[in-house]
């Protein structure tokens, strides 16, 4: 879209507001909104201001001034504003007019251009599937003499005997056993469908909705695969959408890996596959799960940059609660065809050579999008570069069901770390790949592990709930 089709659509829309969005290094969205009187064609070409040093892992306060450089090809109207208001999102620049080197969408967007001049293909398409909870009432509270947190839902499990106005009406979701169930179990149809309604305004491709696999209200939609940086642009408006939409209902939506002990957590499962033009390069018919050997050598640099791409991927302290076995998680360093125990799955039922691709099914949704699909990207061409063979490698493949095997078996198999801390230490030991071409920086490495590792201590030092049933009775 050019800036005057934009401006176009500001005056048929009778827009009143333009919203002008970037991303953090932890992926959440900022925004300053102008009135649409004030953005004209140079507003598009200058940027808008704003102050760096306020964004954690951005600028000093001696060097905070920073500017957002509008990509017309993002914009939609917001569905939840009483002013009619048009979103755009944007690149970060410096006063000099720079691209700055700490954004996570320029991140991306040099992802995409380091495998064209890689001579690889020409373009690399990802597809996530982004799980979430919707509760019904969340409380926490950390402090010095205090810690706890609290969630409720309708749909749980542990509310089968709870006493409510009018009588307990039953049909709650299993533990376990909340995977595509009908009404009255499944109480969110509705709320999932107006969700996928109004993405589908905001130009999204729709695919599916459901629930999820967990009790007190997972659930799952899930949009068209499009080319890296679009996607993780479909992605923050995915969870904006979800976000508000849950609120407009009286209800709460979260992304957190693992909001509740001894069910299924939320992951984001990640399908990726490589273009020359309009051929796909994964595909090889005979091949194991048809795939090409560029296809397999891609897995090779997934899984053997894994532990240090966690870190970008799987990056909140939460992330390794879901990554215990025996919850449907993916924390086996294999590779498979059709098997969900394996990090990588190669999907094989209804797959079209267009549509074959791998899943990368390990991250979850705290990850920043454009980073992880860009760290996801940058190891498999490695992989690629390096022709990593991962059969050779010990990673399979691998077509039984990894949870029933027996303890020593289990032990020949290569697991994902234990704890942020153990992949930050992957990631300061190995990423020299995410360095070629300049797409990060050792800077921008440098940086995130420091603002990572001072999350994770925030959560080391706090005394824990469990401590007190543990240890209190010394």
């Amino acid at each position: 879209m050019s800036v005057n089709q934009v401006l176009e659509l500001i005056r048929e829309k009778k827009i009143e507001y333009v919203d002008f969005r970037f991303v953090d290094l932890g992926g959440k969205a900022h925004h300053i909104s102008l009135p649409a009187t004030e953005v004209d064609a140079d507003t598009f070409v200058n940027g808008v201001a704003f102050d760096g040093s306020s964004i954690q892992g951005f600028r000093g306060i001696e060097e905070s001034d920073m500017v957002m450089m509008p990509d017309t090809e993002t914009v939609y109207v917001d569905p939840f504003t009483a002013h009619a208001t048009l979103i755009v999102m944007c690149n970060i620049h410096t006063p000099d007019g720079d691209r700055y080197e700490r954004d996570p969408r320029s991140i991306a967007q040099k992802a995409e251009e380091f495998l064209q001049t890689a001579g690889i293909g020409t373009t690399a398409y990802f597809a996530p599937e982004s799980e979430f909870f919707i509760f019904d009432d969340v409380r926490y509270e950390t402090s010095m003499n205090s810690s706890s947190f609290y969630v409720d839902s309708e749909e749980a499990s542990w509310n089968t005997n709870r006493k409510e106005e009018g009588g307990n009406l039953g049909f709650k979701v299993r533990t376990k056993g909340g995977y595509v169930p009908v009404a009255p179990v499944d109480t969110q149809q509705d709320l999932r469908s107006e969700m996928c309604r109004l993405l589908q305004e905001a130009g999204l491709r729709v695919e599916r909705h459901h629930h999820e696999v967990a009790t007190a209200g997972q659930g799952e939609i899930n949009f068209r695969f499009d080319t890296l940086t679009s996607t993780a642009d479909n992605l923050m408006k995915y969870k904006y959408i979800v976000h508000n939409t849950a609120r407009q209902f009286g209800k709460v939506a979260t992304f957190m890996p693992k909001p509740l002990f001894g069910d299924n957590g939320s992951g984001m499962h990640v399908h990726q596959s490589i273009f020359d033009g309009d051929t796909p390069l994964f595909y090889e018919k005979g091949g194991y799960g048809n795939l090409s050997e560029m296809a397999l050598h891609y897995i090779g640099g997934i899984l053997h940059h894994a532990p240090a791409l966690l870190a970008i991927t799987n990056p909140s302290t939460n992330s390794f609660k879901r990554l215990v076995p025996g919850y449907e998680a993916p924390v086996n360093l294999v590779f498979s065809k059709g098997n969900r125990s394996a990090a990588v799955r190669i999907p094989v039922a209804a797959v079209t050579p267009k549509g074959c691709r791998i899943e990368f099914r390990t991250p979850d949704s705290t990850a920043n999008p454009y980073l992880a699909f860009a760290a996801m990207l940058m190891a498999g061409l490695d992989g690629i570069k390096r022709k990593l063979d991962p059969s050779a490698l010990g990673y399979g493949p691998f077509d039984k069901n990894i949870y029933e095997l027996s303890d020593a078996d289990k032990r020949e198999i290569r697991s994902v770390p234990g704890t942020m801390e153990e992949s930050l230490d992957a990631l300061e030991a190995d990423h020299e790949f995410l360095l070629d071409g300049g797409v990060f920086t050792k800077d921008f490495i440098d940086n995130y592990i420091a603002v990572k590792r001072s999350e994770a201590k925030s959560v080391a030092i706090r005394i824990h709930p469990q401590e007190y049933n543990l240890y209190f009775d010394c």
